[in-house]
């Protein structure tokens, strides 16, 4: 059952304030961006009209407008309203960032479970801040694959409004794995100068994706307080393992289909690659050789077997020398050719592309290719499997300690595309080991997401293309064909398997460094590219356009 709730927060997660003409400010003027206000600092007021924006809470010097060189089309923006929210999200940019910033500073890892419960209930606490009439924390039990599903949130706003929106939101975060390379503590959510940026803030999550999902939060709070109401109805649904292949989330969607019944579309990435992840593990107890129960001294590998050499030989028949081509028998049957409108796309993406210039970016010495359109198609409609990781025995980096492990695990990502399948894939894998003599080689799958097609031809990706002539931020062709030219995420639940709706969304800004050391957010915006105003501004806009709140001749709802 849903349980109903009007602003009931719970103390510890309703850290939030916004304006003061809206809620109640509880944040000292003496806080710094490197220090955010406490976490509990204050619980919301009542929400009301606020037409004139005045903010009394903290004080970060945040400069809307950063360094941007873009301009936003004033003219092209007909409702005073939204106007007035403009002016509202400028007037109290430093709380939004500090919003984020607390929301950061609040780890939500869910390989680990560190921090997914509290951080579950500070989401409900967004939505019940926002005034959505239902909002549940749900635990969504044992997954399909055998692990606990972590909390799945959802929220009903009902704003009586013509059209309703699915939001798709995930909360978790990948592990910090590299510490010592961070340029601050990574739950700091500390601000500081990259350029050609005055202002990021730092922090795991920050670019995956609380910084956008904050901005849409930040924008739907400011448009509350200008109106009192939103332009749309919203169904908010948020997930804690999207970093473990959505599971809980899948189970929750099929379980639950009723809960999204009046949606009639969807605010998420649009299209999806597919991907299964899956864990191969070698023992000397399934094996019959080498240690059985537990590591052992390394000086007996003089006379005992290693399972750690024998899951290396293994790895090596699954891909060619080079680590870039699938040897598993049968992988590529399954795939179709990318049609001339999929191949136009990425030429025209391939002809501004600096490889270079998006290497250095990455973070990597080179691409496989130094060809641009060989780049571009390989990151968008290419297909992998990854070495994510491995482990066993001594673990620890420099010193010494002479170890033969008894147990060795690898993580594998496979990268697919039409008309490939996941499950499939596993049972080449599957046939794949025993025919090469390693039947005694464990399968843990972890989870599967199927690529999804969208294309651009709906309302609400029509609203993102007039935001960004608005903006000035560029519009490519409209992509009219369904396609899978997007980046990764559980799409397909709504393109398909339980729903078929719609998908699409859009904003300026943003950040990088996701799943990497020192991840960032863009706070002041520089060049062509807007900070953390102009992306709730152009949320905001997005949602007045899609409402049909933003034509010519439109007045404010007042």
């Amino acid at each position: 059952m849903i349980k109903t709730k009007m602003h009931s927060l719970r103390n510890i997660w309703a850290p939030f304030v916004f304006g003061s003409a809206a809620l109640l400010a509880a944040c000292s003027e003496e806080q710094t961006a490197s220090s955010p206000p406490s976490a509990s600092a204050a619980l919301p007021a009542a929400m009301e009209t606020a037409s004139s924006p005045a903010s009394s809470g903290p004080d970060l010097g945040i400069n809307p407008r950063g360094e941007t060189e873009l301009e936003i089309d004033m003219s092209q923006i007909h409702n005073q309203d939204l106007a007035q929210v403009f002016d509202y999200i400028d007037t109290n940019i430093d709380q939004h960032v500090v919003n984020l910033q607390r929301w950061i500073q609040q780890p939500s890892i869910s390989n680990t479970g560190e921090g997914i419960q509290e951080s579950a209930y500070m989401v409900e606490g967004f939505f019940d801040q926002l005034g959505c009439q239902e909002t549940q924390v749900y635990d969504v039990g044992i997954t399909e694959w055998g692990q606990q599903g972590n909390p799945v949130v959802y929220a009903n706003c009902d704003e009586g409004a013509e059209k309703t929106v699915v939001v798709y939101w995930m909360y978790d975060t990948m592990p910090i794995t590299q510490p010592d390379l961070w340029m601050a503590p990574p739950f700091e959510a500390r601000i500081v100068e990259q350029p050609p940026f005055d202002k990021v803030i730092i922090g795991r999550g920050a670019n995956n994706s609380k910084g956008r999902q904050m901005a849409f939060w930040n924008a739907m709070m400011s448009i509350k307080a200008v109106t009192g109401t939103l332009p749309v109805n919203l169904i908010f649904v948020a997930e804690g393992d999207e970093e473990r292949m959505s599971i809980g989330y899948r189970k929750f969607v099929r379980d639950h289909p009723e809960l999204f019944e009046d949606a009639d579309i969807m605010w998420g990435s649009g299209s999806s690659e597919g991907c299964v992840f899956v864990e191969l593990i070698t023992s000397g107890e399934s094996w019959g050789r080498g240690p059985t129960y537990s590591n052992i001294h390394g000086g007996r590998k003089r006379a005992v077997d290693a399972p750690a050499w024998r899951h290396i030989q293994m790895l090596s028949t699954l891909v060619d020398e080079t680590g870039n081509r699938v040897l598993i028998d049968g992988f590529y049957d399954d795939i179709v050719p990318l049609t001339e409108e999929e191949e136009r796309i990425l030429q025209e993406a391939a002809e501004d592309y600096d490889v270079e210039v998006a290497a250095e970016r990455l973070g990597v010495a080179r691409f496989i290719s130094d060809d641009p359109y060989e780049v571009v198609k390989m990151s968008r409609a290419g297909t992998s499997m990854n070495l994510d990781g491995i482990w066993g025995g001594n673990m620890f980096e420099g010193g010494s300690g002479a170890i033969l492990p008894n147990r060795i695990v690898s993580k594998h990502n496979f990268r697919y595309v039409p008309n490939q399948d996941g499950m499939e894939i596993v049972g080449l894998l599957r046939t794949h080991l025993d025919e090469h003599g390693y039947e005694d080689v464990e399968i843990n799958v972890v989870g599967d997401v199927p690529w999804a097609k969208m294309d651009e031809d709906n309302d609400l990706a029509r609203a993102v293309r007039s935001m960004r002539e608005t903006f000035g931020s560029g519009t490519d062709e409209p992509v009219l064909e369904e396609t899978i030219l997007g980046g990764y995420w559980p799409a397909y639940l709504f393109a398909g398997d339980v729903f078929d709706i719609p998908i699409a969304s859009g904003q300026v800004g943003g950040g990088g460094g996701s799943h990497a050391a020192n991840e960032y957010f863009i706070v002041e915006g520089a060049g062509n590219t807007y900070g953390m105003a102009g992306m709730e501004k152009s949320i905001a806009n997005v949602i007045y356009n899609y409402a049909g709140l933003n034509e010519p001749g439109a007045a404010s709802d007042d």
